[in-house]
């Protein structure tokens, strides 16, 4: 059995700046001293994960926080007494420091609590003994698509009842006026940056190239055509639905009138 539920982390390294994109969990159990992870699942995983998005690299693992039953105040523990063996299993599949993020899911402030740690190893005699896990600095960022997906579902749970296709309408118009202006502004920037009326910033042309790199270069004659044919599968879908509604409408009615 496990007390906590721990997983492999991806993403990709920048110097010393480490950017965690995608994770999935890995079965393992842990009693007392002893740990057993699953590792053909973790290849497996991994393989898959990797066919999808080949930039990615294993950065290291992540972990729920333990209840201490020693604490009078019902807090978690970051850090369990396995958490080296775990460590050093992580340390093998990670080409550079393993990074290990602690999730507290108790929920004690209303909120999600994330720390991520480094280890450094304790060693006597020059034999390494255990692991010591400092704190470093971490950061929650979110891309403006998963801020509306939020805004969205956030907005869909506080509204009564189903929301109408002109509220959509007027969510894609926004969202769309939104991505133009963002467009625009960095245009604009841009132009600034070769007429030399602005220093160039690196991190800025490096966001810009991951931004350009992740557009598919479509001509557009054939985005035409996957729009048209997307469309028309959503008609589609859309029409089946209404039929099967109209469907288990009538059976209804039909029901109630024989029962009578």
């Amino acid at each position: 059995g496990a007390g906590r539920v721990i997983g492999t982390l991806l993403g990709k390294r920048d110097g010393d700046r480490v950017e965690i994109t995608n994770a999935f969990a890995v079965p393992h159990a842990e009693r007392g001293d002893e740990v057993a992870i699953g590792k053909d699942f973790n290849r497996q995983m991994l393989a898959l994960h990797l066919r999808a998005n080949p930039r990615e690299t294993v950065m290291g693992w992540y972990a729920t926080a333990l209840p201490d039953e020693n604490d009078p105040n019902g807090e978690s523990k970051c850090i369990a007494d396995t958490s080296s063996l775990i460590h050093d299993f992580y340390a093998g599949e990670c080409d550079d420091d393993p990074i290990h993020l602690v999730v507290d899911t108790s929920l004690q402030t209303d909120a999600i609590a994330l720390r991520a740690y480094k280890s450094t190893p304790v060693c006597i005699k020059n034999e390494p003994l255990a692991n010591m896990f400092n704190e470093i600095r971490l950061a929650v960022k979110s891309s403006e698509s998963e801020r509306i997906c939020i805004d969205r579902m956030i907005g869909s749970n506080s509204a009564e009842g189903a929301s109408t296709n002109e509220d959509e309408t007027a969510a894609l118009q926004v969202s769309m006026e939104k991505l133009l202006e963002m467009l625009e502004t960095c245009s604009e920037y841009v132009d600034k940056v070769v007429d030399g009326t602005v220093s160039a910033d690196d991190e800025v042309g490096r966001n810009i190239s991951e931004v350009l790199n992740s557009v598919p270069r479509i001509r557009p004659e054939v985005f035409d055509k996957m729009f048209n044919d997307s469309l028309q599968d959503l008609l589609m879908v859309t029409y089946l639905s209404n039929i099967t509604k109209t469907q288990l409408t009538i059976a209804e009615k039909l029901n109630e009138t024989l029962g009578k």
